[in-house]
């Protein structure tokens, strides 16, 4: 489980994690695809030293393999979103309940070894999207069902954030 957000979203690309120590407000968008490759062999790098798997630390924190689960559908939700902000300026997203698709598509018994590969697959493909977005692109924009905004710049940003600090969470977990 990841505790509810508390604040706004908006602090992750103000300034650095105080967690994970990574810091949107000096990465340019134009770096994340690259940034998003590197991610995703951070994520086979932890599952080929046998980090990645079942078994909750504690009732309220995810396993490794589930933060992996939730990393892929990081990846593939936001493309989503993000072709949606390419084809519609203003762009509304459906809400993800991302504590209920972990439940629905069960990421405790998924096998660990098709995760990260789903996890690579659904990183290259967003990364080729993100290196296709043009300057003039950047600042076409979507909303979330909280009526939050992001522009590609940003939600590129936040999206990069959340997968990076997921790394942390299992390094904290391992």
């Amino acid at each position: 489980m990841i505790e509810p957000e508390t604040k706004s979203w908006t602090w992750v690309l103000e300034r650095e994690c105080p967690e994970c120590g990574f810091d949107a407000s000096t990465c340019d968008a134009r770096d994340v695809a690259a940034l998003v490759r590197a991610n995703a062999a951070d994520w086979r790098a932890l599952f080929a030293a046998g980090a990645i798997g079942a078994g909750r630390p504690n009732a309220t924190t995810w396993s490794t393999l589930e933060y992996a689960c939730h990393v892929r559908d990081v990846y593939r939700v936001m493309d989503t979103r993000m072709a949606l902000m390419l084809a519609d300026d203003a762009a509304a997203f459906a809400n993800w309940d991302q504590d209920a698709s972990a439940v629905e598509e069960r990421y405790e018994e998924q096998d660990p070894a098709v995760v990260i590969a789903e996890l690579e697959a659904s990183a290259d493909h967003i990364a080729d999207r993100l290196d296709a977005i043009t300057d003039d692109q950047w600042p076409r924009t979507g909303r979330r069902s909280d009526g939050s905004t992001f522009t590609l710049d940003t939600i590129a940003r936040y999206m990069l954030h959340d997968t990076v600090h997921h790394i942390w969470d299992v390094n904290q977990n391992a």
